[in-house]
């Protein structure tokens, strides 16, 4: 089947208004700013306003329209297979902490939605990883006893509501999932109503420390002067070499289509099987549900997204009695070389938190990461603060992963420069198409539009020189170094970049 012809845009940003915060334009003096306005953004300024801290939250475009806005949104201590990787790298104590973390998240999004009263069509339900092939069931056995030992109320279990058989699956149970932008822009209203600022399209292009003062320049002039400075970017806009090295961009797809009630699998569900796939459903009028899958898994610039769409959307209405698909979009996220995100302090840079590395479950630990810096800056880490360290370093556990990332960043920085990327002809471009071309003596990414009109720009990532490739499904540029992702015009969609691609004039 071919890739489905909705424009991409996310289910849960359409069924919400859009936002009109304002931008920053001149200098805005608060003692804790928030660079970000995803899950982990608004949550730590809303966590600091609620303790008497005066706050401003500045996002690059709009409040819960990155990552956050094109998540799954399940809200689940179950993370794949983490705990038995967590029990044997690092210890039962280690894996009891994260669990508690994660647990603790989902308690605290249900107490905060109905403290405020926020309709955000939060469900309770179990949560399962499962395997169709034999070959995983040890594998699963071993996450059950892992997370059993963490204290979550785990099983293994061939029994799912999935229509098609698995060989086994980890089950557990109360996990919740839920309408992330309904919650969140609840709680951006509510920072408002406790005094704390929150600023859109107001993209940070640096960051100057002073005599314990911290100054943010803000795209267009403005500023936002600060004590202390929390970046909750996914990608840290300022950050030392040995957390950068240390963090893998991944991108995944999702397509939505509606669905009988009475087909509901019941539950929320994840197989590493098939490049992921990831299974959940939302409320969607009367007698129905919209079916959310997620998958195939890749690194931002990988060739062929259109083909890794026509897969997923072939799985789904190949194993579910599902119409036809309503909606798709796409989802980035990092993940660290140990598979914990850094929460808190950043090393070597006095007043200064990080919030990044979530590796795809942000909701919980976008959550967990605004009460541990809120709790931190208080003086009251929690237990697990310092598992969620980004000055640790574990050099034997994230040798491989790390070495890893590295030579594959060093293979974009070298590789993609090389003569083999020839000259080509804009002309044997079609409209909707996009290529990286050798022209003018330089490497250039050019794209058609629909009018036949051609936008030239350097292929180079202004983040840190890495050579971006076209996302066709998407038709953006990603760089597959560090995640950042271009429209076709060089104007910035994603950071860790602060600058667009530079034009290139050509006539």
């Amino acid at each position: 089947m071919n890739a489905p012809l909705v424009p991409p845009e996310s289910y849960w940003i359409t069924s919400t208004e859009p936002t009109t915060y304002p931008a920053v334009k001149d200098q805005v003096t608060v003692e804790v700013a928030v660079i970000g306005g995803g899950i982990a953004g608004l949550c730590t300024a809303w966590e600091l306003a609620r303790a008497g801290r005066s706050v401003a939250v500045v996002e690059a475009d709009r409040v819960c329209a990155g990552t956050t806005g094109n998540t799954t949104a399940k809200l689940s201590a179950q993370h794949s297979a983490i705990y038995a990787h967590l029990r044997d790298a690092f210890g039962g104590a280690a894996a009891r902490q994260y669990a508690d973390a994660q647990t603790g998240a989902i308690e605290h999004v249900a107490a905060v939605a109905d403290e405020l009263g926020i309709d955000c069509e939060l469900e309770r339900a179990p949560s399962f990883v499962y395997a169709e092939s034999e070959d995983g069931v040890k594998a699963l056995r071993h996450e059950a006893d892992a997370a059993r030992e963490a204290g979550l109320d785990a099983s293994f279990t061939t029994e799912t509501g999935l229509p098609f058989p698995v060989a086994g699956a980890v089950r557990i149970e109360d996990q919740a999932q839920f309408h992330p932008r309904r919650f969140l822009l609840a709680l951006a209203a509510d920072l408002a109503k406790k005094g704390a600022a929150v600023f859109e399209e107001s993209r940070v292009q640096g960051l100057e420390s002073k005599d314990g003062m911290h100054t943010l320049a803000v795209a267009g002039g403005g500023e936002v002067r600060c004590e202390q400075v929390v970046m909750a970017t996914q990608f840290p806009v300022i950050a030392p070499m040995k957390i950068i090295s240390r963090l893998t961009a991944r991108r995944e797809l999702v397509v939505a289509a509606p669905i009988a009630e009475a087909a509901d699998p019941g539950g929320m569900y994840l197989t590493q099987e098939e490049h992921v796939r990831s299974v959940r459903t939302a409320p969607y009028g009367e007698g129905r549900r919209l079916l959310i899958v997620t998958g195939e898994k890749f690194t931002p610039g990988d060739p062929d997204t259109t083909g890794r769409l026509d897969r997923l959307s072939t799985w789904m209405t190949g194993r579910f009695d599902a119409g036809d698909i309503e909606y798709r979009w796409a989802a980035q996220d990092y993940t660290t070389t140990d598979r914990v995100p850094f929460v808190g302090r950043m090393p070597g840079e006095d007043g200064v938190y990080v919030a990044c590395g979530f590796g795809g479950w942000g909701m919980t630990n976008g959550v967990a990461a605004a009460r541990t810096i809120a709790d931190t800056m208080a003086g009251t880490p929690p237990p697990w603060a310092g598992l969620f360290d980004p000055g640790r370093f574990h050099l034997f556990k994230e040798a491989g992963r790390l070495a890893s990332a590295g030579a594959k960043v060093m293979g974009h920085y070298l590789g993609d420069r090389l003569p083999h990327a020839a000259p080509s002809d804009p002309a044997e471009l079609a409209p909707g198409e996009g290529a990286v071309m050798r022209l003018d003596g330089g490497l250039r990414a050019v794209y058609r539009d629909e009018e036949g009109g051609l936008q030239i720009v350097s292929a180079t990532c202004a983040h840190m020189g890495c050579i971006v490739a076209f996302n066709d499904a998407e038709r953006t540029w990603e760089c597959p170094c560090h995640g950042s992702r271009y429209a076709t015009t060089g104007a910035v969609l994603q950071g860790p970049t602060t600058k667009p691609l530079e034009p290139h004039p050509h006539h």
